[in-house]
């Protein structure tokens, strides 16, 4: 089922969601289980599951050239995204970057999801790799995600790469795009950042996901702002609750966005991590409380392979 009909047959109640990371090579889908299987209780209509980039490092050869080397990589996205939907019978959204992918790893990519009944896909531009300053497109790949989305969209219409291709079958996707309450890290205002937004929905998608934040104010202000130019598909807020000091500085400098003093003095205070753990899970369950109150369509976390904590909040809240 689409994202758009379980929001549809909700008839205005708040849904609960999540995401997950998979795992790096070398390791089973059993730890996705493991944090998959104790949010069940809390009826998620759909998981979203995210695709990494393989992440790689130039060494020096004895003779002086450079090698190319993978050091990292978090392969089956499609795979773990078939295993969800098979064991716990709920919707799984694979996101399909624009990084690392040609259009045609892109139409064969979606063909595959396609094949497994897979409804819904996150369309996303991906960032740059560490190895690059600026994010650099595959050779014949999209450099913005709202092209991924007119290919999706293509695609829905029948239209494949090959135009000599025969009775082309249609796909049916539900795309989803992110939104950012803080604006992209690259966007030289909000406004021209929502410009772009509103441009993937004019190409097809049919629902956004922000970005997390932390000041409800951001997400009430962005939804204001993208209603007020005209986009009208639901838009669900993406909540983390901060779980280590150590996020304190990696949050705002990954993501690009502001921490509140409140928040921001509460974890200096704590003495360890279990106490960070503990204020994130108090501020995060305000922040839904409110969100709920304010009739989201679906509160969405980013789980990062943990889910005690989201547990934690859910329990209250659905």
């Amino acid at each position: 089922m689409k994202v758009t009909e379980h929001i549809a047959k909700a008839n205005g109640n708040t849904q609960f969601s999540f995401e997950i990371l998979p795992p790096l090579k070398g390791q089973n889908i059993t730890s996705i289980f493991e944090s998959i299987d104790p949010l069940m209780e809390f009826n998620p209509p759909f998981i979203d599951v995210t695709y990494h980039r393989e992440e790689y490092v130039y060494k020096e050869m004895d003779n002086g050239l450079l090698k190319k080397q993978v050091v990292r990589k978090r392969p089956g996205t499609v795979g773990i995204c078939a295993a969800i939907q098979n064991k716990y019978n709920v919707d799984a959204i694979p996101h399909i970057l624009c990084g690392g992918f040609s259009k045609e790893d892109t139409e064969n990519f979606l063909i595959d999801l396609n094949f497994l009944g897979i409804d819904n896909v996150m369309a996303l531009r991906g960032d740059a790799v560490k190895s690059e300053t600026y994010f650099t497109p595959e050779k014949d790949g999209h450099n913005y995600a709202s092209e991924l989305v007119s290919q999706i969209s293509d695609l829905n219409n029948g239209q494949y790469l090959d135009e000599e291709i025969q009775n082309q079958a249609q796909t049916d996707f539900c795309i989803g795009v992110a939104g950012y309450p803080e604006k992209h890290m690259e966007a030289p205002s909000l406004d021209s950042d929502i410009h772009f937004l509103k441009k993937k929905i004019k190409k097809g998608a049919t629902y956004i996901v922000t970005q997390m934040f932390f000041d409800n104010k951001r997400y009430f202000e962005f939804v204001d702002k993208c209603r007020a130019e005209g986009i009208t598909v639901p838009i669900i807020p993406g909540l983390k609750p901060i779980a280590t000091k150590k996020q304190l500085n990696l949050i705002p400098h990954r993501f690009s966005l502001e921490l509140p003093d409140d928040l921001i003095m509460a974890v200096v205070k704590c003495k360890d991590n279990k106490e960070v753990r503990q204020v994130g899970i108090e501020w995060c369950l305000e922040q839904s409380k409110e969100l709920v109150k304010a009739g989201v369509p679906v509160l969405h976390y980013y789980s990062m392979g943990k889910s005690d904590n989201i547990k934690a909040i859910a329990s209250q809240i659905f």
